[in-house]
C-alpha cells in the first residue's frame, strides 16, 4: 500500500489562512528586508517565493540587491542600518553571498530579534536552551508536515540524515523538543541502513539525489525528504520517492513538499518579530 503524501502545498494554504488573521490583529503588518547580491542571482526562485508569500498575506517586502562587488565593512552597515530602522522587522540574507564574504558573519549581524531565519548564533543558541521564539524555517517547516499527519511523536525514533547548522542540528533540537529520541546521521555514519530500518521517522538532508532506497524505510515510517536536487533534468529529493512511497507510512514529495511551507514559517517567524517589536 502507497504512502499517504505529505501535501506541502496544501498545509501551506491553511497555514497562510491561519496567519492572515493573526496578522490581520496586529497594528501594523511585519516589514522585512531581504538583501541579495548582484542581479542574476541563484537564490532568484527562493526570493520569488518569499515576495509572493509576503505579498499574499499582507506581509510588507522590500528586496535590496547589493553590489557583489561591496567590501564587507559596507554590508554590515547596512545591515546595522536596518537592525536600528524601529519601522523593519524582519532581516534575511540571502545565498549565495560573494565569494569575499562569510554568509556566518553576515547573518550574525543581524539583531537576534529580526532574524526571522533563525540561523544566527543568538537564535541557535536561544533554541538550544528552548527559549526562542524564531527557529529556522526549514527544520520548522518539516515539523509542521509531520505534525500535520496526525501521527504521534512522543517517544517515537527519528535518524535525521545530515548534520548542518542550517537544518540537520535544529531539526535535531525541534524533534527532541516534541520528546522524540534522536539519531543524527551523516558522512561518516557506520550502518546507515541500519539506523534507518528502525526509525519511525526519517528526516533526509544530506543534498545527494534518490539516494534513500526505499527498503532501507521501516514500514509504516514518516519521510520528510529536505533535498533538493538537479537530477536527469528533474528536481528531486534525497529519497528514491518511488521505492520509499511504498513502504513508508507518510511521505513529503519532491518539489511540493517541506518548499512550500518553508515559505509561510518564514513570514510566521516575522509576525513574531513584528510582535516582539510592538
Amino acid at each position: 500500500m502507497s504512502a499517504q503524501i505529505l501535501d506541502g502545498k496544501v498545509l501551506a494554504a491553511k497555514l497562510k489562512e491561519d496567519l492572515s488573521k493573526e496578522i490581520a490583529s496586529l497594528k501594523h503588518p511585519p516589514r522585512i528586508v531581504s538583501i541579495a547580491f548582484g542581479r542574476e542571482t541563484a537564490s532568484q526562485s527562493y526570493i520569488s517565493s518569499q515576495q509572493k508569500t509576503a505579498a499574499s498575506l499582507g506581509v510588507h517586502y522590500v528586496l535590496q540587491v547589493l553590489d557583489e562587488h561591496w567590501p564587507l565593512p559596507k554590508v554590515i552597515d547596512v545591515i546595522e542600518k536596518i537592525n536600528a530602522d524601529s519601522l523593519v522587522h524582519g532581516i534575511i540574507v540571502n545565498k549565495p553571498v560573494p565569494a569575499s564574504m562569510d554568509f556566518y558573519v553576515l547573518i550574525n549581524a543581524i539583531a537576534q530579534g529580526k532574524d526571522i531565519e533563525g540561523m544566527n548564533m543568538a537564535n541557535l543558541g536561544a533554541l538550544m536552551m528552548n527559549k526562542s521564539l524564531l527557529w529556522p524555517c526549514t527544520p520548522s517547516a518539516a515539523l509542521e508536515l509531520l505534525k500535520s499527519s496526525g501521527i504521534s511523536l512522543a517517544g517515537k525514533t527519528a535518524v535525521i540524515v545530515g548534520r548542518s547548522e542550517i537544518v540537520g542540528k535544529p531539526m535535531a533540537l525541534l524533534l527532541l523538543k516534541e520528546h522524540m529520541t534522536v539519531t543524527v546521521c551523516h558522512s561518516r555514519t557506520v550502518d546507515l541502513k541500519g539506523h534507518l530500518k528502525s526509525a519511525d521517522v526519517v528526516v533526509a538532508a544530506i543534498g545527494k539525489p534518490l539516494f534513500i532506497q526505499g527498503d532501507w524505510i521501516k514500514p509504516g515510517a514518516a519521510v520528510i525528504d529536505i533535498g533538493i536536487n538537479q537530477h536527469e533534468g528533474k528536481i528531486v529529493g534525497d529519497v528514491d520517492f518511488d521505492s520509499a512511497k511504498e513502504r513508508a507510512g507518510y511521505i513529503t514529495p519532491v518539489p511540493g513538499g517541506v518548499g512550500p511551507v518553508t515559505s509561510v514559517m518564514l513570514m510566521k517567524n516575522a509576525v513574531e518579530a513584528c510582535k516582539g517589536g510592538s
